[in-house]
């Protein structure tokens, strides 16, 4: 038996299941300086044709992590999901993300494959922190004790036992880690079920076509969902209840009735999956938590199967890393339940029952179509998610309206560039290691700033004056020219923005002369810690003209 005998101090985060949400959360926590161990069962990543859509904010998140670019690079990349009647094949109303270059970096979604994107972030993950990813490590059991957790595992070369900090559970819709802690998961799996089906077919010279690369076609009868993939055309219809796996020649037949005739046509693979919305009692006990499909199994429709785990690989790492650099307490981390659990239960999954009612064309519409381009943008790339980040409820997953809305509590801010000392940087890469107090205030008149912040909060001012070398300001500043940052967060008057590391807002306060001790305080009380006396706040002109 192999025995992993780390010390307390150094003990990984231990991930179970080597899927996307399982790789990009532990890509999180390498970013955050968190060591962390990925065990999975098989001795190969998965090769079955799965979820093939990546939402803008999924690939925020990624780009987050350091892990986007190659991604990118393996990818389609899109500017309009597509809307249409599968009868008479004209759209019903397209969703252009270009409506978002105000609001991201990435103002489009992609198309991979799942078997071909984990092999990419797993390859990044080996980059960054080699040995990470153990295969052939399947999970027995495991115990926790006051200071971590020991997994017993089988491995390729007999029993292990492992110990680790925490062990997050990535290990899918019949995670055995949530059958141990005895979890109950509430739900329905629907009679119908899915096919899905890669082809090889040339809809772009040959047989040219002009569906847009991710289209939605609508029918009561059969609806069809067509995906371009790097290397092939993926199409998903519903199977009736009750009926049998179609044969080749009866799949290419379908293919040929929703899309016509052909040249050649080659069917590549096949995927029959179940319908799911069944979502865990409880996504954590003690120092064991679960993640994606073993915490909500949505089956994908508008993509958001994996892109709603994603949003998970957002909310976990920085809390994991605060409490493991002492910069927060435990119950931190009860935040992530809180925040995430609304957003898959009535969020995601409301949402993609509602897809479906559009689809059969038992709906004309749902909550989040209709309502503008913006809104419609905003919203089916996930970028409209708002969190509870307060415990009082208030959340959201859409937003409405033809033009972009003022930043609230909760929401995920516009990633916009910001000008430094040493040039432009996007918002969100700034803001990815700490907490920001942003005082949108006047530079010029030398806002006193405190001489020191709790570990883990920067103070900083953005501003349209430029912070001149004799404030005292200028390591504290941002230039934000033509007050682009300002207008766009919709800020009327000074305010102090407490913005989180994953990109929400935290809680928004307007601005006054003693406003850093009470962002302190605020921040204090949400990583968990006593509020002590307010550092002094000082006008750092003073120690530049002296």
């Amino acid at each position: 038996m192999t025995v992993n005998s780390a010390s307390a101090a150094k003990k990984p985060v231990a991930i179970v299941g080597a899927g996307p949400i399982g790789l990009m959360t532990a890509l999180g926590l390498i970013r955050y300086g968190v060591p962390v161990v990925v065990f999975e069962e098989d001795d190969a990543l998965s090769l079955d044709t799965k979820a093939g859509t990546i939402l803008t904010r999924t690939l925020e998140v990624l780009d987050r992590y350091d892990a986007l670019a190659d991604v990118l690079t393996a990818a389609v990349r899109i500017d309009e999901i597509g809307e249409l009647d599968r009868v008479t094949g004209k759209s019903t109303g397209s969703v252009l993300t270009g409506a978002l270059v105000e609001d991201t970096r990435f103002p489009f979604v992609i198309n991979i494959p799942q078997h071909e994107l984990e092999p990419v972030l797993s390859a990044r993950l080996e980059e960054l922190a080699p040995g990470t990813v153990r295969m052939q490590h399947r999970l027995d059991s495991f115990e926790q004790k006051p200071d971590g957790v020991v997994l017993h595992l089988d491995g390729p070369d007999g029993p292990v036992d492992f110990e680790a900090s925490r062990l997050l559970a990535c290990d899918g819709g019949r995670s055995r880690v949530r059958e141990q802690l005895g979890i109950r998961v509430e739900g329905k799996t629907l009679e119908q079920r899915y096919m899905l089906i890669d082809l090889k077919v040339d809809l772009d010279v040959a047989n040219p076509r002009q569906y847009p690369y991710l289209a939605y076609f609508g029918d009561p009868q059969e609806w069809m969902i067509l995906v371009r993939q790097p290397h092939c055309w993926r199409f998903l219809y519903p199977l009736a209840p009750g009926a049998d796996e179609p044969g080749t020649e009866e799949l290419v037949a379908k293919a040929r009735r929703f899309i016509g005739d052909v040249s050649e046509l080659e069917v590549l693979g096949t995927n029959i999956y179940p319908v799911h919305q069944r979502v865990a009692d409880s996504w954590r006990n003690g120092r064991v938590f679960l993640m994606g499909d073993a915490a909500h199994l949505i089956t994908p429709m508008w993509a958001l199967g994996l892109n709603t785990g994603a949003l998970d690989a957002s909310n976990l790492p920085w809390r994991l890393a605060w409490v493991e650099r002492g910069w927060a307490e435990e119950s931190l981390l009860d935040g992530y339940e809180t925040e995430q659990s609304p957003v898959a239960v009535l969020g995601s999954g409301q949402m993609a029952e509602a897809a479906r009612a559009v689809m059969d064309r038992r709906s004309n519409a749902t909550e989040g179509m209709g309502a503008g381009g913006w809104g419609d943008a905003f919203t089916r790339t996930l970028l409209g998610v708002s969190l509870d980040v307060d415990g009082t409820g208030d959340w959201s997953m859409v937003r409405q309206g033809s033009v972009p809305l003022p930043v609230r509590p909760g929401d995920r801010v516009p990633d916009l560039p910001v000008v430094t000392p040493r040039g432009p940087k996007p918002l969100h890469r700034l803001a990815a290691d700490s907490f920001h107090a942003l005082h949108f205030t006047d530079a010029r008149r030398h806002p006193k700033l405190p001489l020191a912040a709790p570990d883990g909060l920067r103070h900083v001012v953005v501003s349209r004056w430029d912070a001149p070398h004799d404030s005292g300001l200028r390591d504290h500043a941002w230039f934000d020219p033509g007050d682009r940052i300002r207008r766009r967060f919709g800020l009327e008057q000074d305010t102090v923005v407490l913005l989180r590391p994953d990109g929400h807002v935290a809680a928004m306060v307007p601005w006054r002369e003693d406003v850093a001790a009470t962002i302190d305080g605020l921040y204090l009380d949400l990583v968990g810690r006593p509020v002590v006396s307010a550092a002094p706040e000082q006008d750092l002109a003073e120690g530049a003209r002296s």
